[in-house]
């Protein structure tokens, strides 16, 4: 448990990090987008830092997708194989269900997970 609040602090200072850098490269990106009159170096600089968000984009979108795929659906895969096992009897999958779902309680409540519906 330890290593997962380790590797959660370390993820999220570099979430921070990355939020801080960006925030300090969009306004020198929308100043030179809105500026009607840019010279050759400015241009390149606007090329270069689009180029670079376009590719910062797409690893966001690929990393929302892993998130996904594998925190939405590795979870439900794992309750609803368990609850089904449960159904047929067996003891263990009641149990692991019946942790599964305070555990999937108490994150609802911390707020560590949010229910959209």
């Amino acid at each position: 448990m330890s290593d997962f609040k380790s590797n959660r602090k370390a993820l999220d200072e570099e979430l921070e990090k990355f939020m801080s850098l960006l925030g300090e490269l969009l306004p020198m990106y929308h100043y030179l987008l809105k500026k009607e009159e840019l010279n050759a170096e400015e241009l390149k600089r606007l090329g270069e830092i689009e180029h670079y968000l376009i590719g910062v984009n797409a690893k966001i979108l690929e990393i929302k997708k892993k998130l996904e795929q594998d925190l939405f659906g590795q979870s439900l895969d794992i309750y609803y194989r368990t609850k089904k096992e449960a159904k047929q009897g067996n003891p263990h999958a009641k149990l692991k269900l019946e942790r599964m779902r305070d555990a999937f309680a108490e994150a609802l409540n911390s707020g560590e997970i949010v229910n959209f519906n």
